[in-house]
């Protein structure tokens, strides 16, 4: 239950901010690069310089750092196990040696290489959220249309892969919040969630699947058929309220977003 309340993948967060008011194509682009930067950097330095850069946009966001923080919550073990297997089996034997279990030997490389790659997926994580923490659900469906339309020309259906990743990303929160209503509603029924080990916990939660789906499809069915209600017919001949336009903050944007690039790469190679 506190894991499904600390997800926040997905969830827009509306201020009136600079984030808020770039061009969501800008923004688009920039997590785009900044994803592949990440995988360039060699050197903690650099990971030090993005994650100023990051806790930064989310002062200018208005989006506190905690709740950005809290979508690390679903993937702490998953981060914890890179850790680990780092530690115990991403060096070689001649390392330092810090605790040796049985045969398996954890060294101070090994260690140093874990938290690397932890320190990756955590800027990664957070980096990316940031993008639906400050662009609606449309604003992300038109900017992936206007980026998508120059590969319509070899048979790409830019409007409706738009579509689709929009409406996945809208109703991540809502299958969460449905989940939640399916536990407690089993959990007043005399389920348990909460007691045995972890085997027994997914276990536990396998009776939630089925009505889970059940929703999901009955809302699927209801989206479909208020698209059809609403005349809606693809993306050929579809108007805007809200044209999307390049300002100079999103030149601003794009270069601050370059040079913080460039000083993470050099310094990472150090």
């Amino acid at each position: 239950m506190e894991l499904l309340r600390s997800l926040s993948i997905g969830q827009y967060i509306p201020r009136d901010s600079p984030v808020h008011r770039l061009d969501p194509r800008t923004k688009i682009l920039a997590t785009v690069a900044f994803m592949v930067v990440l995988f360039l950097v060699r050197g903690f330095g650099g990971f030090a310089v993005f994650a100023a850069f990051l806790g930064i946009t989310l002062a200018l966001a208005q989006i506190p750092i905690g709740f950005a923080l809290r979508s690390l919550r679903p993937v702490l073990f998953l981060l914890l196990l890179a850790l680990l297997l780092q530690m115990f089996f991403g060096t070689p034997e001649r390392g330092t040696v810090l605790v040796r279990v049985g045969p398996l030997v954890a060294t101070r490389e090994g260690l140093l290489q874990g938290l690397f790659v932890t320190a990756r997926l955590v800027l990664l994580i957070v980096g990316t959220s940031l993008l639906t923490y400050t662009t609606s659900p449309v604003a992300i469906a038109d900017a992936l249309e206007h980026l998508l339309n120059p590969f319509r020309r070899v048979g790409v259906p830019a409007h409706e892969l738009a579509m689709m990743m929009t409406i996945a990303l809208r109703f991540i929160p809502t299958l969460v919040e449905e989940t939640e209503k399916i536990i407690k509603a089993q959990m007043s029924r005399g389920a348990d969630f909460e007691s045995g080990g972890p085997f027994r916990r997914a276990r536990a939660l396998l009776p939630v699947l089925v009505p889970l789906f059940v929703s999901a499809f009955r809302r699927a069915e209801e989206l479909a058929l208020a698209l059809e209600a609403r005349g809606y017919r693809g993306g050929e001949g579809r108007t805007r309220m809200r044209q999307l336009r390049y300002t100079s903050h999103d030149a601003v944007a794009a270069v601050t977003f370059v040079a913080v690039g460039v000083l993470g790469l050099v310094l990472g190679r150090l």
